[in-house]
């Protein structure tokens, strides 16, 4: 029995991401450039090695040689790295990533993510990921949006479930990174998921929902489930 036809798609292809500025109220995204923000971001991650387990590089051993290494992510035209900047310091502190670009088929995906101890569980870390996010569907107009990481990597297994991606499962014996095996886990979201997702990111970005030491009075959770999302 013949499989029936899928319905055709109006689609063009969409451009790849590139460098941007994207500014939010808590944090600002701007293209990551070595001269610019490698000294704040050696002391921001200084004695802090155990924030490259996950990643495909570092640590590093010196500023020199984490500057030497920002400027091969800048001339890297398969990634558009941009640096997370927090509106209250003006300083980078972690970096993120566009990778994996099929323009053709409107699929990208973030990684690389670099996230400090300053940045590591704050509203601003968030933004930054709502920020991403918002330029591929409403700017760009891609279809997917991917994260991957580590299998063992539970936190950012947790932190994408928490943003809204759908776990889509595992790739078994995937890569193998600093002569380790490593299995990846899979998440995605939907172009036609984002705005009930960006409708929650935005309730819980809202400066009304956070007390005046800035305790967040809602969880992200809660604004999904308001929603009628499962992913949440």
């Amino acid at each position: 029995m013949n499989e029936p036809a899928q319905s055709a798609l109006e689609w063009k292809p969409v451009a790849a991401a590139t460098p941007v500025t994207l500014q939010g109220r808590y944090v600002t995204l701007e293209p990551l450039d070595a001269a610019r923000h490698s000294a704040a971001l050696w002391q921001a991650v200084s004695g802090h090695d155990e924030l490259w387990t996950w990643l495909f590089d570092g640590p590093y051993a010196s500023e020199a040689n984490l500057h030497k290494a920002i400027e091969a992510k800048q001339a890297a035209s398969c990634f558009a790295f941009l640096a997370i900047v927090p509106v209250d310091t003006g300083l980078a502190a972690g970096w993120a990533s566009y990778l994996r670009m099929e323009p053709a088929h409107g699929v990208i995906e973030v990684g690389n993510i670099l996230l400090s101890p300053a940045l590591q569980r704050t509203t601003a870390a968030t933004e930054a990921m709502f920020l991403m996010a918002g330029h591929i569907f409403d700017n760009l107009g891609y279809r997917r949006y991917e994260w991957k990481c580590n299998a063992e990597n539970l936190p950012s297994r947790r932190a994408a479930e928490r943003l809204g991606f759908t776990f889509e499962g595992i790739f078994r014996q995937h890569m193998i990174i600093k002569g380790r095996n490593r299995d990846t886990a899979w998440f995605s979201m939907l172009d036609h998921e984002w705005p009930a997702r960006k409708s929650a990111l935005e309730a819980w970005l809202s400066p009304a929902n956070f007390d005046a030491v800035g305790g967040q009075l809602k969880s992200l959770k809660d604004f999904g489930q308001c929603l009628g999302k499962q992913s949440w």
